[in-house]
């Protein structure tokens, strides 16, 4: 038996597999010391951290909704029609607006009229969709995907508004949550050390946040500051932008790193061993030739999906030194063929996934 710090890669609906890895390291009797994650990482890591078992876990993941639909496929939800004045009336709608000069109308009522026409169009689901894509960077809100989380650490006690700092008062975790802040241009290391006041719903929601996909977060006021240093209405997105596999954080030693010292603290790296668990998309997953294929992308679907694509694309190409370096620590997860945002897999598409997770942990720890 052995202790490991526990890097999770971001993947989103791919990181199902991470389920079945983490059945093996469990029965083969291995504990986690450090817990760090991006993206679809960042919800497995926090939900271990929160206490949730490989068998839990694997029960979120098979959740349904009353349509017989995946839960998860409610994570794509619809903008509601809650955007603020601000973002309304500095908006590239009203900008194209306030451009047409409607003659024998005085300014006033013009600005009235637009500000009419563009309520109107709110109110129309698919427009709302494409005003958060160019207003507020995604198609979708996340407000499911807030609820869910939130929901779940309820099921362990945990207060729904914990903040990092309560979180790990409370479940004794080192938990750690990588968001890309892209006001400052800067890779945040979410955790009670570095933003103890944030909301770890929230923190949650920053992570996972994929460019164009889901709605840019903005840090709030009361969220308090990062690393002693205001964030107040700095746009934050996945952390997958700078690195979606951040491994050097938990593999380097803190008097070797000065960052790495400010946002890890000064844990000793070698007294623990060093477990990545990597989505690899060059993987087959054994059985998912014979699951049904999902549909083919349509609209803005599509749009998302080639976004999650050069997402995926860039952030690899950034962590690939990282991951030649640490090879021998990298338990690859199967994932060819499935998509980021494929939510709404099939059972069987889905119970091979996180058997090629089973599977590929076995091979990594030498078990039959």
């Amino acid at each position: 038996m052995a202790k490991y710090d526990l890097v999770f890669e971001g993947g989103g609906a791919k990181g199902s597999a991470f389920v079945g890895a983490l059945q093996v390291l469990h029965e083969a009797g291995h504990t986690h010391r450090r817990l760090l994650g991006t993206s679809a990482g960042a919800i497995t890591a926090t939900f271990i951290a929160a206490g949730y078992s490989p068998e839990e876990m694997l029960a979120a993941v098979n959740e349904r909704l009353q349509d017989g639909k995946p839960r998860f496929s409610s994570f794509m939800d619809p903008p509601a029609n809650d955007f603020t004045d601000e973002e309304k009336n500095t908006s590239s709608t009203m900008s194209i607006f306030s451009g047409l000069d409607l003659p024998g109308i005085p300014a006033i009522l013009e600005t009235n009229l637009d500000k009419k026409l563009l309520d109107a169009l709110l109110k129309l689901p698919h427009y709302r969709q494409l005003f958060c894509f160019v207003e507020c960077g995604g198609f979708f809100s996340g407000v499911k995907f807030l609820e869910w989380i939130r929901e779940k650490l309820a099921v362990k006690g945990i207060d729904e508004n914990a903040t990092l700092k309560s979180f790990a008062e409370q479940t004794g975790s080192d938990l750690s949550l990588v968001a890309s802040d892209t006001s400052d241009r800067e890779m945040l290391v979410l955790n009670h050390r570095t933003a103890p006041d944030c909301p770890v719903a929230w923190a949650v929601r920053m992570s996972m946040s994929i460019p164009f996909v889901w709605r840019e977060v903005v840090w709030q006021d009361g969220w308090g500051q990062y690393l002693g240093r205001d964030k107040s209405r700095r746009i934050i997105v996945d952390g997958g932008v700078l690195s979606n596999f951040p491994i050097r954080l938990i593999d380097t030693e803190p008097e070797d790193d000065q960052f790495v010292k400010d946002v890890m603290g000064n844990t000793v790296a070698s007294e623990a061993g060093t477990l990545g668990l990597l989505i690899d998309e060059k993987l087959e997953v054994d059985g998912a030739a014979n699951t049904k294929k999902p549909p083919k992308l349509t609209g803005h679907i599509r749009t998302v999906q080639r976004v999650s694509n050069l997402v995926d694309t860039m952030t690899g190409a950034h962590d690939n030194e990282e991951m030649r370096r640490h090879e021998n620590d990298i338990c690859r997860l199967p994932a060819k063929g499935y998509g980021t945002t494929e939510f709404d897999m099939t059972d069987d598409r889905l119970a091979a996934l996180i058997n090629a997770g089973r599977n590929a942990m076995k091979s990594h720890l030498g078990l039959p």
